[in-house]
Protein backbone atom coordinates (compact mmCIF):
# COMPACT_ATOMS: atom_id res chain seq x y z
CA UNK A 1 0.00 0.00 0.00
CA UNK A 2 2.82 2.63 1.07
CA UNK A 3 4.31 1.49 -2.45
CA UNK A 4 1.84 2.43 -4.78
CA UNK A 5 1.07 6.04 -2.96
CA UNK A 6 4.56 6.50 -3.18
CA UNK A 7 4.00 5.51 -6.76
CA UNK A 8 1.18 7.78 -7.46
CA UNK A 9 2.93 11.01 -5.68
CA UNK A 10 6.00 10.34 -7.89
CA UNK A 11 3.36 10.44 -10.92
CA UNK A 12 1.40 13.41 -9.89
CA UNK A 13 4.60 15.51 -9.53
CA UNK A 14 5.52 14.55 -12.79
CA UNK A 15 2.50 14.97 -14.04
CA UNK A 16 2.50 18.96 -12.35
CA UNK A 17 5.94 19.34 -13.29
CA UNK A 18 5.14 18.41 -17.06
CA UNK A 19 2.18 21.15 -16.85
CA UNK A 20 4.18 23.62 -15.48
CA UNK A 21 7.04 23.46 -18.32
CA UNK A 22 4.32 23.61 -20.95
CA UNK A 23 1.94 26.58 -19.71
CA UNK A 24 5.03 28.29 -18.65
CA UNK A 25 5.03 30.41 -21.61
CA UNK A 26 1.66 30.88 -21.09
CA UNK A 27 1.54 31.66 -17.49
CA UNK A 28 4.86 34.51 -18.10
CA UNK A 29 2.83 35.83 -20.69
CA UNK A 30 -0.20 36.96 -18.83
CA UNK A 31 2.20 38.04 -15.93
CA UNK A 32 4.60 40.21 -18.03
CA UNK A 33 0.91 41.69 -19.87
CA UNK A 34 0.08 43.51 -16.41
CA UNK A 35 3.48 45.30 -16.07
CA UNK A 36 5.19 48.46 -16.70
CA UNK A 37 8.37 49.04 -19.08
CA UNK A 38 10.59 49.52 -16.11
CA UNK A 39 9.29 46.35 -14.13
CA UNK A 40 9.59 44.25 -17.29
CA UNK A 41 13.40 45.08 -17.56
CA UNK A 42 13.82 44.80 -13.69
CA UNK A 43 16.42 42.83 -12.12
CA UNK A 44 16.02 40.67 -10.02
CA UNK A 45 12.65 39.98 -12.79
CA UNK A 46 9.70 39.94 -10.76
CA UNK A 47 7.59 36.69 -11.51
CA UNK A 48 4.07 38.36 -10.39
CA UNK A 49 1.49 40.19 -12.34
CA UNK A 50 1.11 43.92 -11.41
CA UNK A 51 -2.42 45.86 -11.85
CA UNK A 52 -0.80 47.38 -14.73
CA UNK A 53 -3.88 46.79 -16.83
CA UNK A 54 -4.10 49.71 -19.27
CA UNK A 55 -1.55 47.36 -21.40
CA UNK A 56 -4.92 46.08 -22.49
CA UNK A 57 -6.51 48.58 -23.73
CA UNK A 58 -3.39 50.25 -25.35
CA UNK A 59 -3.13 47.04 -27.49
CA UNK A 60 -7.01 46.47 -28.75
CA UNK A 61 -6.54 50.65 -29.79
CA UNK A 62 -3.28 50.87 -31.11
CA UNK A 63 -3.80 48.05 -34.10
CA UNK A 64 -7.22 48.24 -33.74
CA UNK A 65 -7.22 44.61 -32.62
CA UNK A 66 -10.89 44.17 -32.16
CA UNK A 67 -11.46 44.25 -35.96
CA UNK A 68 -8.24 41.69 -36.96
CA UNK A 69 -9.95 39.04 -34.25
CA UNK A 70 -13.26 39.66 -36.15
CA UNK A 71 -11.57 38.86 -39.31
CA UNK A 72 -9.86 35.79 -37.84
CA UNK A 73 -12.73 34.64 -36.30
CA UNK A 74 -14.79 34.88 -39.37
CA UNK A 75 -12.30 33.47 -41.49
CA UNK A 76 -11.62 30.58 -39.25
CA UNK A 77 -15.13 29.76 -39.22
CA UNK A 78 -16.38 30.01 -42.37
CA UNK A 79 -13.05 27.47 -43.42
CA UNK A 80 -14.13 25.12 -40.80
CA UNK A 81 -17.92 25.04 -42.12
CA UNK A 82 -16.78 24.89 -45.51
CA UNK A 83 -14.00 22.12 -45.12
CA UNK A 84 -16.34 20.41 -43.00
CA UNK A 85 -19.06 20.34 -45.32
CA UNK A 86 -16.51 19.40 -48.59
CA UNK A 87 -14.68 16.53 -46.25
CA UNK A 88 -18.12 15.40 -45.55
CA UNK A 89 -19.75 14.97 -49.32
CA UNK A 90 -16.22 13.65 -50.53
CA UNK A 91 -15.86 11.35 -47.73
CA UNK A 92 -19.63 10.25 -48.48
CA UNK A 93 -18.65 9.75 -52.17
CA UNK A 94 -15.74 7.75 -51.45
CA UNK A 95 -17.31 5.06 -49.06
CA UNK A 96 -21.07 4.97 -50.54
CA UNK A 97 -20.49 5.25 -54.06
CA UNK A 98 -18.38 3.21 -56.87
CA UNK A 99 -17.12 5.22 -59.92
CA UNK A 100 -13.64 4.63 -61.76
CA UNK A 101 -10.26 5.58 -60.83
CA UNK A 102 -11.98 5.66 -56.60
CA UNK A 103 -9.05 4.56 -55.40
CA UNK A 104 -6.42 6.90 -57.44
CA UNK A 105 -8.56 9.79 -56.60
CA UNK A 106 -8.59 9.34 -52.94
CA UNK A 107 -4.52 8.64 -53.06
CA UNK A 108 -4.62 12.16 -54.62
CA UNK A 109 -6.42 13.53 -51.85
CA UNK A 110 -3.56 11.94 -49.31
CA UNK A 111 -0.87 13.40 -51.46
CA UNK A 112 -1.92 16.61 -51.26
CA UNK A 113 -1.23 16.64 -47.59
CA UNK A 114 2.61 16.81 -48.67
CA UNK A 115 2.14 20.47 -50.22
CA UNK A 116 1.42 22.98 -47.82
CA UNK A 117 0.62 26.65 -48.31
CA UNK A 118 4.28 27.52 -48.19
CA UNK A 119 5.05 25.08 -50.99
CA UNK A 120 2.50 25.99 -53.50
CA UNK A 121 2.02 29.80 -52.11
CA UNK A 122 3.63 31.53 -55.36
CA UNK A 123 0.80 29.70 -57.43
CA UNK A 124 -2.00 30.43 -55.51
CA UNK A 125 -1.28 34.19 -55.18
CA UNK A 126 -1.28 33.88 -58.44
CA UNK A 127 -4.14 32.50 -59.29
CA UNK A 128 -5.82 34.40 -56.46
CA UNK A 129 -4.66 37.54 -58.16
CA UNK A 130 -6.27 36.60 -61.64
CA UNK A 131 -9.39 36.12 -59.90
CA UNK A 132 -9.09 39.38 -58.10
CA UNK A 133 -9.03 37.96 -54.67
CA UNK A 134 -6.58 39.54 -53.14
CA UNK A 135 -7.38 41.75 -49.90
CA UNK A 136 -10.85 40.03 -49.93
CA UNK A 137 -12.22 37.27 -47.80
CA UNK A 138 -12.52 35.04 -51.07
CA UNK A 139 -8.96 35.34 -51.71
CA UNK A 140 -8.68 34.20 -47.39
CA UNK A 141 -10.95 31.28 -47.18
CA UNK A 142 -11.58 29.99 -50.54
CA UNK A 143 -7.68 28.51 -50.46
CA UNK A 144 -8.26 26.48 -47.44
CA UNK A 145 -12.07 25.20 -48.39
CA UNK A 146 -10.23 21.71 -49.49
CA UNK A 147 -9.44 19.26 -46.92
CA UNK A 148 -7.43 16.04 -46.77
CA UNK A 149 -7.32 15.64 -43.34
CA UNK A 150 -10.87 15.84 -43.15
CA UNK A 151 -11.55 13.43 -46.34
CA UNK A 152 -9.63 11.11 -44.75
CA UNK A 153 -11.20 11.56 -41.06
CA UNK A 154 -14.83 10.63 -42.44
CA UNK A 155 -13.63 8.21 -44.58
CA UNK A 156 -12.58 6.04 -41.09
CA UNK A 157 -15.51 6.96 -39.60
CA UNK A 158 -18.05 6.34 -42.19
CA UNK A 159 -16.13 2.89 -42.82
CA UNK A 160 -16.83 2.15 -39.40
CA UNK A 161 -21.00 2.45 -39.74
CA UNK A 162 -22.74 -1.21 -40.22
CA UNK A 163 -23.87 -2.19 -44.10
CA UNK A 164 -27.33 -3.14 -42.58
CA UNK A 165 -27.90 0.32 -41.37
CA UNK A 166 -27.46 1.65 -45.09
CA UNK A 167 -29.79 -1.45 -46.21
CA UNK A 168 -32.35 -0.78 -43.61
CA UNK A 169 -32.41 2.95 -44.71
CA UNK A 170 -32.46 1.89 -48.08
CA UNK A 171 -35.89 -0.42 -47.26
CA UNK A 172 -37.25 2.76 -45.69
CA UNK A 173 -36.77 4.67 -48.96
CA UNK A 174 -34.09 6.59 -47.68
CA UNK A 175 -32.09 8.51 -50.34
CA UNK A 176 -28.17 9.21 -50.28
CA UNK A 177 -28.61 12.91 -49.58
CA UNK A 178 -31.21 11.93 -46.32
CA UNK A 179 -28.70 8.89 -45.60
CA UNK A 180 -25.70 11.21 -45.09
CA UNK A 181 -27.22 14.13 -43.11
CA UNK A 182 -30.19 11.86 -40.83
CA UNK A 183 -27.53 9.04 -39.67
CA UNK A 184 -24.45 9.49 -40.90
CA UNK A 185 -23.76 13.10 -39.66
CA UNK A 186 -25.08 12.12 -36.27
CA UNK A 187 -23.11 9.88 -36.34
CA UNK A 188 -20.20 11.37 -36.83
CA UNK A 189 -20.84 14.24 -34.39
CA UNK A 190 -17.92 13.93 -32.47
CA UNK A 191 -15.49 13.79 -35.56
CA UNK A 192 -16.94 16.92 -36.21
CA UNK A 193 -16.15 18.35 -33.65
CA UNK A 194 -12.32 17.36 -33.89
CA UNK A 195 -12.58 18.85 -37.03
CA UNK A 196 -13.67 21.71 -35.94
CA UNK A 197 -11.29 22.59 -33.28
CA UNK A 198 -8.41 21.31 -35.67
CA UNK A 199 -9.39 23.66 -38.24
CA UNK A 200 -10.06 26.54 -36.32
CA UNK A 201 -7.22 27.09 -34.33
CA UNK A 202 -4.94 26.10 -37.74
CA UNK A 203 -6.61 29.00 -39.92
CA UNK A 204 -6.50 31.08 -36.59
CA UNK A 205 -2.92 30.75 -36.48
CA UNK A 206 -2.24 31.40 -40.49
CA UNK A 207 0.42 34.55 -40.67
CA UNK A 208 2.57 33.77 -44.06
CA UNK A 209 -0.85 33.60 -46.49
CA UNK A 210 -2.56 36.61 -44.96
CA UNK A 211 0.42 38.72 -44.94
CA UNK A 212 0.54 37.94 -48.87
CA UNK A 213 -3.19 38.22 -49.93
CA UNK A 214 -4.00 41.28 -48.19
CA UNK A 215 -2.97 45.02 -48.86
CA UNK A 216 -5.44 47.30 -46.41
CA UNK A 217 -5.17 47.13 -42.64
CA UNK A 218 -9.12 46.83 -42.02
CA UNK A 219 -8.24 43.25 -44.10
CA UNK A 220 -5.90 42.12 -41.55
CA UNK A 221 -5.93 39.16 -39.19
CA UNK A 222 -5.44 39.37 -35.80
CA UNK A 223 -1.27 37.35 -36.32
CA UNK A 224 -0.23 40.30 -37.98
CA UNK A 225 -1.93 42.62 -35.26
CA UNK A 226 0.31 41.03 -32.88
CA UNK A 227 3.50 41.14 -35.18
CA UNK A 228 2.08 45.21 -36.15
CA UNK A 229 2.84 45.76 -31.88
CA UNK A 230 6.68 44.86 -32.27
CA UNK A 231 8.56 47.57 -33.48
CA UNK A 232 11.66 47.36 -35.32
CA UNK A 233 13.16 50.72 -35.02
CA UNK A 234 12.09 51.63 -31.66
CA UNK A 235 11.59 50.18 -28.14
CA UNK A 236 9.18 47.51 -27.48
CA UNK A 237 6.87 47.53 -24.90
CA UNK A 238 6.46 44.21 -24.00
CA UNK A 239 3.59 44.29 -21.90
CA UNK A 240 1.73 45.57 -24.22
CA UNK A 241 3.09 43.31 -26.94
CA UNK A 242 2.00 40.18 -24.57
CA UNK A 243 -1.20 42.32 -23.60
CA UNK A 244 -2.24 41.37 -27.29
CA UNK A 245 -1.12 38.16 -27.42
CA UNK A 246 -2.96 36.54 -24.50
CA UNK A 247 -5.96 38.26 -26.25
CA UNK A 248 -5.46 36.52 -29.05
CA UNK A 249 -5.42 33.47 -27.51
CA UNK A 250 -8.64 33.42 -26.31
CA UNK A 251 -10.81 32.81 -28.78
CA UNK A 252 -9.32 29.35 -29.97
CA UNK A 253 -8.81 28.51 -26.48
CA UNK A 254 -13.03 28.82 -25.85
CA UNK A 255 -13.60 27.31 -28.83
CA UNK A 256 -11.13 24.37 -27.59
CA UNK A 257 -12.77 24.32 -24.02
CA UNK A 258 -16.48 24.22 -25.11
CA UNK A 259 -15.70 21.37 -27.54
CA UNK A 260 -13.06 19.56 -25.87
CA UNK A 261 -15.22 16.18 -25.11
CA UNK A 262 -15.86 16.31 -28.93
CA UNK A 263 -12.50 16.97 -29.85
CA UNK A 264 -11.17 13.90 -27.82
CA UNK A 265 -13.79 11.41 -28.81
CA UNK A 266 -13.33 12.54 -32.13
CA UNK A 267 -10.06 10.60 -32.51
CA UNK A 268 -11.30 7.73 -30.59
CA UNK A 269 -12.00 5.87 -33.89
CA UNK A 270 -11.31 2.15 -33.02
CA UNK A 271 -13.67 2.23 -29.76
CA UNK A 272 -16.57 3.80 -31.01
CA UNK A 273 -19.57 1.55 -30.95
Amino acid sequence: MTMKLYQRSILHILIILSILIVGAPVILSVIISTQTPAEVFSYPPKFLPSRNFSNYVVAWQSVNLGRLMFNSFFIAFMVSLGKILLSLLAAFAFTHFNFPGKSVLFFVVLVTLLLPIPVRIVALFDITSKLRWIDTYWGLIVPFLASATGTFLFVQRFRQVPAELLDAAKMDGCGPIRYLFQILIPLSASTIGALTVIEFIYIWNQYLWPLMATNSKHMRVVQIGVKMLISTESFNNWGVIMAGVVMTMIPPLLVFFFMQESFMRGFALGTEK
